[in-house]
């Protein structure tokens, strides 16, 4: 793996304020963003890196260990452990020099061991395995997305990975990858993926949980004669029966007709319609005479 300088990535000196990095960060991503440059490979690679390094940068934990070991920042914590196992042996050598490149890598390599002996050992001299370090990403969705079971690829580490997205998937949900994380060290296990959902909400319904709500226009006169409408679903269309004397405010429930429930095929929520009514604008003189006729007979 080679030594990528994030803070170059960015564009920001290394000792940039967090505030500094988030800025950089978003104005590079709309700049190589896919939406803006579609078809372009290179923006896409540049688009990957942007992300890589605000992972690194933007979190602190992740920044502190970048800033240490370079390179070999996702094996800080594993590092740290078995240093103290040494020392607890009585090793009696001093670490803890800020590296802050690549250069570390051949000290890493010395201690854990890579290939060409001297690593380091515990119990008959084995080499110590150790676990690779778990990544996060994010994936974003459209609502409308979310309602039907997608198959995706993405791209982690130069690899494809093809998902199968089962419908209903919330925002914010996580789900674990096994195996697509960070390489492991002296043959040990790779790590995990744990990808997060973002779902963007571009349609007239609002989601919650498993269930759908929607505002819907009724006309006065249906609202006090009552009558028929027909009114959008998520996946259609449906039609209602409105109660004589309905009041703006009203809340129906359609059985059934939410978003679908995750991992459980042929289940769904239910949808809310709430009913406003409309008053009627640019009335003819003849039909002011018979609201005038109507308030007349209530009084």
């Amino acid at each position: 793996m080679d030594y990528v300088d994030y803070y170059k990535v960015l564009g920001v000196p290394k000792k940039a304020s967090e505030k500094d990095i988030k800025k950089a960060y978003r104005k590079m991503a709309r700049k190589y963003h896919p939406d803006v440059n579609p078809n372009d490979a290179t923006a896409e690679k540049k688009f990957k890196e942007i992300n890589e390094a605000n992972e690194v940068l933007g979190n602190v934990e992740n920044r502190k260990k970048y800033d240490q070991y370079g390179k070999d920042w996702m094996h800080a914590e594993q590092f740290e452990k078995a240093k103290a196992q040494q020392g607890a042996r009585g090793g009696g050598q001093q670490y803890g020099q800020d590296f802050g490149g690549g250069d570390f890598s051949d000290f890493f390599e010395s201690m854990f061991g890579g290939g060409g002996g001297g690593g380091f050992s515990q119990r008959g001299g084995q080499q110590t395995r150790f676990r690779g370090q778990d990544l996060n990403a994010q994936l974003r969705l459209n609502l409308r997305d979310a309602f039907t079971t997608q198959k995706q690829t993405l791209t982690v580490n130069g690899k494809n990975i093809r998902l199968t997205i089962p419908a209903g998937i919330e925002n914010g949900q996580t789900i674990k990858i096994p195996g697509h994380g960070g390489p492991g060290r002296n043959n040990g296990p790779k790590g995990d993926l744990f990808l997060k959902f973002i779902i963007d909400n571009n349609t007239p319904f609002k989601r919650d949980g498993n269930n759908l709500y929607k505002d819907v226009d009724v006309d006065l006169y249906t609202a006090v004669l009552g009558g028929e409408i027909t009114v959008d679903t998520f996946d259609g269309k449906a039609k209602l029966k409105v109660k004589p004397e309905t009041q703006s405010g009203t809340k129906v429930k359609l059985k059934g007709k939410g978003f679908p429930i995750y991992k459980k095929e042929g289940q769904f929520g239910d949808l809310y319609i709430t009913y406003n009514v409309q008053t009627p604008t640019n009335l003819s003189d003849k039909e002011k005479e018979l609201f005038k006729q109507l308030a007349s007979l209530k009084n």
